[in-house]
């Protein structure tokens, strides 16, 4: 028997609209409270590595506080997405997704691919996320992501992918991390040669402008777990921290070591060639370092 589709699903060819609409409600409602951000470009090792620094990060950091204060009788940390805020909830994308805008929101248009029920965020994902991701990523041609675990940069348990708009960065390329990737035949694992740490990378098959099928990403994306070795017997369902960075056209997988350093945070938009500092002292020290090197510090290192 066929399972009832949920009467929430977004038209094809709507997705993009419903977004811009349920920003422009959220913003007059109070619902959505963007962080704003200075950007400058930090050009390094090929990259115009694009650095935004916060300046007003006390909200997010205030309601970070009141949902560890408001934790369920059972123990567990409170969760934001059940129930999922009606005034940031953009549509329903599959039987078992919801999209909704990222509350604290440095990018405009930026989504979050949610799972309807709970599901752990450091679990591995499954065809029905990508199903998913790939709709979503049909009506808007840009940068879906996923953070593995805490110390890949996910501040929430609740299973979510994310996925931005391209450009990152108005009057910039689509991704700064493009020149560095290899022009290869697609469906096959390799490194990219300027990118100093744990990863893989593989591109798809030309579809016309179109994402591949979930199956295929699917399939790409357990590849690059075994080839970076995430996951293991011992850690079941769970591999190490990882950030995985997917467009139509590619998909790459990091290895973690940390989340942060020195105070800079690192998710995946960050090996995306995109990152935050929480201050000037902060992009002082950037600078200093270089933006490669700290991609480095937060990852494991090649071999």
């Amino acid at each position: 028997m066929n399972q009832k589709q949920p009467s929430d699903l977004f038209e094809p060819g709507t997705l993009r609209a419903l977004t811009i609409e349920r920003e422009r409600q959220a913003l007059a409602r109070g619902a959505l409270e963007p962080i704003a951000t200075d950007t400058v470009i930090v050009e390094a090792d090929g990259v115009r590595f694009q650095v935004r620094i916060l300046s007003k990060l006390h909200r997010k950091e205030a309601a970070a506080r009141r949902a560890a204060e408001n934790s369920q009788a059972d123990g567990r940390p409170f969760n934001p997405f059940l129930p999922p805020d009606p005034d940031l909830t953009v549509a329903g994308v599959s039987s078992s997704h919801l999209c909704m805008l990222n509350k604290f929101n440095v990018i405009d248009q930026h989504l979050l691919i949610i799972t309807r029920r709970y599901e752990a965020q450091d679990t591995l994902l499954k065809p029905a996320d990508f199903d998913a991701l790939t709709l979503c990523l049909n009506e808007i041609g840009g940068l879906g992501f996923y953070n593995g675990g805490r110390m890949a940069g996910a501040s929430q348990a609740h299973k979510h992918l994310q996925l931005v708009p391209l450009p990152l960065m108005r009057g910039e390329p689509p991704m700064p991390i493009a020149p560095l990737l290899p022009d290869i035949g697609p469906d096959t694992l390799t490194t990219i040669p300027d990118l100093p740490i744990a990863h893989a990378f593989m591109r798809f098959e030309q579809t016309g402008g179109a994402s591949p099928p979930a199956p295929q990403l699917h399939r790409g994306y357990l590849m690059l777990l075994k080839r970076l070795t995430l996951r293991t017997p011992a850690g079941g369902n769970r591999p190490a921290p990882y950030n995985l960075l997917i467009t139509r056209d590619w998909m790459l997988a990091v290895r973690r070591s940390a989340e942060a350093w020195e105070g800079i945070s690192v998710n995946s938009l960050g090996f995306a060639g995109a990152l935050l500092v929480r201050d000037q002292a902060g992009l002082d020290r950037l600078r200093e370092v270089g933006p490669m090197q700290i991609l480095q510090a937060v990852a494991r290192p090649c071999g």
